[in-house]
């Protein structure tokens, strides 16, 4: 028998499975309402109301165990994005029952923070102080004289978004770990010259 040429590559059929949080429905809890318009959905609940336009290749409907993600072919885009639609479907019926919120620490002598309805204001070694206008929809909560900011609100996204923009404002460094910080971030902290021999 003559020998296949050497360096072919063989063609493997791969068959891609269903995916695992794409089957799942997602449950609406007592009090969480929501309303179908084509591919717009909108979900209401106790803490207000988000809205989202899925698209095309995920149909979204109502089945016997709450809002069911269908994949409506079974293409590679089609499967890459039922998992996610289905995830961020639950964040909106979460998000309105429960929220959302991220927590944040200033590390620093003289760090502090300030927040009203509007604004948060922040002391970070700067010769100004940084103000921050809040998106709407999220809500900032600082303790008097607290270095400790939680930040919340229904929507998943803004709120790690506005998160994510605070601590942009003073990343910690790495030398004395001063700067802003998630509460459950670990620093890795690196010696200074000074220490080393």
């Amino acid at each position: 028998a003559r020998a296949a040429p050497r360096g072919r590559a063989l063609a493997l059929r791969v068959e891609a499975k269903e995916s695992r949080i794409g089957k799942q429905p997602v449950v609406l809890p007592k009090g969480v309402e929501y309303k179908l318009t084509g591919q717009k959905l909108s979900i209401k609940g106790p803490l207000g109301t988000l809205e989202r336009e899925f698209p095309a290749l995920i149909e979204v409907r109502e089945g016997d165990g709450g809002l069911e993600f269908k994949k409506r072919e079974e293409s590679r885009a089609a499967r890459e994005l039922h998992g996610l639609c289905r995830t961020l479907g639950q964040n909106m019926v979460t998000g309105v029952s429960q929220g959302w919120e991220k927590n944040l620490k200033l590390v620093g002598v003289g760090y502090r923070a300030e927040a009203n309805a509007k604004q948060v204001t922040l002391a970070l070694g700067y010769s100004h102080p940084v103000v921050m206008d809040i998106p709407q929809g999220v809500k900032v909560e600082v303790a008097k004289g607290s270095t400790d900011i939680k930040v919340s609100g229904a929507d998943k996204e803004v709120v790690g978004n506005f998160a994510a923009n605070i601590r942009k404002k003073r990343p910690p460094e790495p030398y004395k770990g001063k700067g802003v910080r998630y509460v459950d971030e670990y620093v890795r902290m690196k010696e200074g010259k000074a220490g080393k021999k």
